[in-house]
């Protein structure tokens, strides 16, 4: 049996992941750790089994983990990775701090992050998947991120270095996202705040906002988000193609795709992690027959499946 490191933070053995999702279903964790500071965070990494794989999670909003638990050290930050900072034009965020939070504080403050007031979960998955809306993307404006290696090195890595593209980043393997800085132009703060409650209002007039979901289910085939604008092309829309496959509604069991908006994924009750993967994959395979478009998960899955009954 692998020996953890001390830790002035919290760790937690067999810790059920299901209470950590949006989507509430998962397995449970080999281990749980959530770190005091970055400093307790460099302390554990650098003295854990080179060995024993670790897996940083987010608030679980886009997030899909299986029913047989993830095999894994799963760090989650939380109150010492959430502080929030205007300083000279640019915005400092911990990686735990909500997306909405840091656009509702940057608004305060006269600048303009106001895209991230819809987006759903923590800067830190804002920034390794690139996150965006409205046309307007976490890489129109990051300028670094603080992060923890696998190793225990606490570093600085420019955007540039990432490699920001659609959805995604080239994160290292095991790096621990724990701040970003970003710039943000100046703004009116009334007006910023007036733009952020029309945008939560669009938002909540066209998404299931109340339904236990995890977001986006599947990246656009067009390649990027929606742009807001009345001219925006929604025929290469991840949604478009689902609602013309006849999938708006589809089910699995409690698993859905949203009557509200079909590329949204839904637990309706008792979903299990295999109903609602296995209902993503048969929309994949029905659009691929219809369209011949290869949709590609926005959702992240991690874990294995629960245990053969056999």
């Amino acid at each position: 049996m692998v020996t953890l490191p001390r830790t002035r933070g919290r760790l937690t053995r067999g810790k059920a992941l299901a209470d950590l999702t949006w989507l509430r279903v998962g397995g449970p964790a080999d281990w749980l750790f959530q770190p005091a500071d970055e400093a307790d965070l460099v302390a554990f990494l650098a003295e854990l089994d080179p060995g024993v794989a670790v897996f940083p999670m987010g608030v679980g909003s886009n997030l899909i983990v299986r029913d047989g638990g993830v095999r894994a050290v799963v760090i989650r930050l939380g109150r010492g990775f959430n502080d929030i900072e205007v300083v000279e034009g640019q915005v400092r965020a911990g990686a735990a701090a909500l997306d909405s939070h840091v656009a509702r504080r940057a608004a305060q403050a006269g600048r303009d992050l106001t895209f991230l007031r819809t987006i759903p979960g923590s800067i830190g998955g804002a920034v390794r998947m690139n996150a965006g809306c409205y046309g307007r993307y976490v890489a129109d404006h990051l300028v670094s991120v603080r992060a923890v290696t696998r190793r225990g090195e606490a570093v600085t890595i420019g955007a540039d270095a990432l490699r920001l593209g659609y959805r995604e980043s080239e994160l290292p393997e095991g790096c621990v996202i724990t701040g970003a800085l970003f710039t943000a132009p100046k703004g009116d703060p009334a007006a910023l705040v007036a733009r952020m409650e029309e945008q939560l209002a669009r938002r909540d007039a066209t998404q299931p906002t109340r339904d236990r979901s995890a977001g986006s289910t599947f990246r656009n085939p067009a390649g990027f988000s929606s742009t807001g604008h009345a001219d925006d092309i929604h025929d290469l829309k991840a949604w478009k193609v689902i609602d013309e496959a006849g999938l708006r509604g589809a089910r699995r069991g409690d698993a859905q795709m949203s009557p509200k908006h079909p590329n949204f994924l839904v637990n309706t009750g008792n979903a299990s992690a295999a109903d609602l993967e296995g209902l993503g994959e048969e929309v994949r395979k029905k659009v691929f027959q219809d369209r011949g478009i290869e949709l590609h998960w926005e959702i992240m899955r991690v874990g294995e499946p629960a245990p053969s009954a056999d």
